[in-house]
């Protein structure tokens, strides 16, 4: 049996030197890629672009492309079941850090690890809010905002609170204008997910041919490196000269 809930938690706040109060708050995809960190010192895991204080599903997926790159570069046969992981939900956050554990407990090099040091300006998560478990493409964004306790933007607050507050045309036209963006994020989020299954059905595809042939992963310049390197690339875009 692994360890309880508990045990995990205060195993990672004193390894991470963090205030995680909840294993849901695993599945931001953060803490784990600093546990991996905290194994491989000296692989240079890109903390730097590791983000803790986020709450969209967008921001968690980037975090878990550089957890999935680290699998990979060291052949760690396990599977990131993703798509369970960033919807913050306890089991399956359980399970994987319960695995998690019992894999640094054997790999850990041991000695120091100074885990603000290495987190450097990617931060930390606040002490006391757990991640926001992620919505389908049924919920709004706006709604899922404030389920986790937070605004999504400034906008539709102000025009909740206008439309509370009094009546006529005005808040008519603001409450009309927060349906739309409604309707927008519900959109972009319906085709984000379409998107994202597609990309993990190409995974498993590449998953299933490796296992087929393991020859076809040792060719650097073959179809499947090219693939698998624009599968995990973590740069979305890069405004620095």
């Amino acid at each position: 049996m692994g360890e309880s809930r508990q045990e995990l938690l205060a195993w990672l706040n004193d390894l991470l030197q963090l205030k995680v109060t909840k294993v849901e708050q695993c599945g931001t995809g953060a803490a784990l890629c600093q546990i991996y960190d905290s194994i491989y010192p000296q692989e240079d895991l890109p903390m730097s672009r590791v983000k803790f204080n986020v709450n969209t599903e967008y921001a968690y997926l980037n975090n878990f492309k550089i957890l999935q790159n680290c699998f990979a570069k060291h052949q760690i046969d396990r599977l990131v079941p993703v798509e369970s992981l960033v919807k913050c939900k306890m089991q399956d956050n359980l399970e994987f850090l319960q695995w998690t554990k019992r894999f640094w407990d054997q790999y850990f090099p041991g000695g120091e690890y100074d885990a603000v040091a290495r987190r450097k300006g990617a931060g930390a998560p606040p002490a006391a809010a757990a991640p926001a478990p992620i919505t389908s493409s049924r919920t709004s964004g706006a709604g899922a905002a404030a389920r986790r306790g937070t605004t999504p933007t400034t906008a539709p607050a102000r025009s909740v609170g206008v439309v509370s507050a009094g009546g006529g045309a005005a808040s008519a036209a603001l409450k009309q204008e927060l349906n739309t963006m409604k309707e927008t994020v519900t959109g972009l989020e319906r085709e984000r997910d379409f998107y994202f299954s597609k990309l993990r059905d190409i995974e498993l595809l590449l998953q299933q041919a490796c296992d087929d042939n393991p020859e076809l992963e040792k060719e650097e310049n073959g179809l499947i490196k090219q693939v698998q390197t624009i599968l995990y690339s973590t740069e979305v875009c890069s405004t620095e000269g």
